[in-house]
């Protein structure tokens, strides 16, 4: 690499306590972005220095420019952010301060969307009353769904958040389970109850599932039921059959909305059932205020490596 290739970009920003939170505690977020691009980074007051070759400057200028611009509009950027960050350099088409995508909290930092498809099915469940996330694990759905229905209920915006799964596990029955009816149906739901208290709080969940507002409960209990002024996620939707499916989407009431995740290629059905989340997919496509995500490997959020044996299967699944 020759010397007139080792130059350096100077990035002006107007917050210098911005710049300071960039950096990260101890430079943390600048040495990762150091190590990803190979390229030595200084901030100082208002300014940010990025040296190395043209090519590796302009990636780690892009990441920069994103950390601030989300930092400057009260996005969090953790050390699992700007590595997520890292990972989509290639996608990041558009400023964060031209993004409306995001899950506001009253005294919480909000919830920001890690992936392009994350950001399009936050931006789809503020614009329809009808939202499907479908794709394989860890790309976020349930906890994004989830995350949005509580904001609303902390907001003020609907009058309850209503979670349900279809109880469809590895083929267990709840009647082999021991104990009472919510110790039986708490291992189903127990991922609801991970990305309530993530997103409000263990107490504020508790005090919340007392008085009503916060319910989580096996898919069978929708029946009969008019969901007025609400949030609904129905989750692991793969697992619901078809008379399920059209049972909950018809039990929506004035002032509600409804995000329905699952991936449909992890059914728990017996061979041969239909899944009432493919087939709802197949026939409300095209219907006003009813939009669906599709997420791919490249949206998974968990270890890098969950992308990669979720793609070996999909290969492996594939006719030859």
């Amino acid at each position: 690499m020759s010397k007139t290739d080792q130059k350096a970009d100077l990035l002006a920003f107007d917050d210098p306590d911005l710049v300071r939170e960039l950096c990260g505690p101890g430079h943390s977020n600048l040495a990762l972005i150091e190590d990803a691009y190979g390229v030595y980074v200084e901030a100082q007051g208002q300014g940010v220095v990025i040296n190395g070759n043209a090519a590796a400057r302009a990636r780690a200028g892009e990441i920069v420019r994103e950390i601030y611009d989300r930092l400057e509009r009260g996005w969090p950027c953790t050390p699992s952010d700007i590595k997520a960050l890292i990972g989509k350099t290639d996608e990041i088409k558009v400023s964060s301060a031209k993004v409306k995508a995001i899950i506001p909290f009253p005294r919480r930092k909000p919830i920001v969307p890690k992936t392009p498809r994350q950001e399009k099915f936050i931006q789809s469940m503020q614009d329809n009353t009808m939202i499907f996330g479908v794709g394989p694990a860890g790309t976020g759905k349930t906890f994004l769904a989830t995350a949005y229905g509580a904001s609303l209920l902390a907001r003020g915006e609907v009058g309850r958040f209503i979670a349900c799964r279809p109880a469809v596990e590895a083929g267990e029955k709840l009647g082999f389970l021991p104990g009472d009816l919510n110790e039986k149906v708490d291992p189903y739901l127990q991922p609801i109850w991970d990305a309530l208290h993530m997103v409000l709080g263990r107490e504020d969940v508790e005090r919340r599932r007392a008085s009503g507002e916060i319910e989580v409960v096996p898919l069978a209990f929708m029946r009969g039921r008019t969901l007025s002024d609400a949030f609904v996620v129905i989750d692991e939707a793969q697992n619901a059959t078809v008379p399920q499916m059209k049972m909950a989407l018809t039990r929506l009431g004035e002032k509600s909305k409804y995000a329905v995740t699952g991936d449909p290629s992890q059914t728990d059905l017996p061979p041969g059932m239909q899944s009432g989340l493919s087939h709802a997919l197949s026939i409300l496509k095209g219907i006003k205020d009813i939009d669906a995500i599709t997420f791919t490997a490249k949206d998974i959020v968990r270890h890098p490596l969950v992308g990669k044996i979720v793609d070996a299967y999909e290969k492996d699944a594939k006719p030859l």
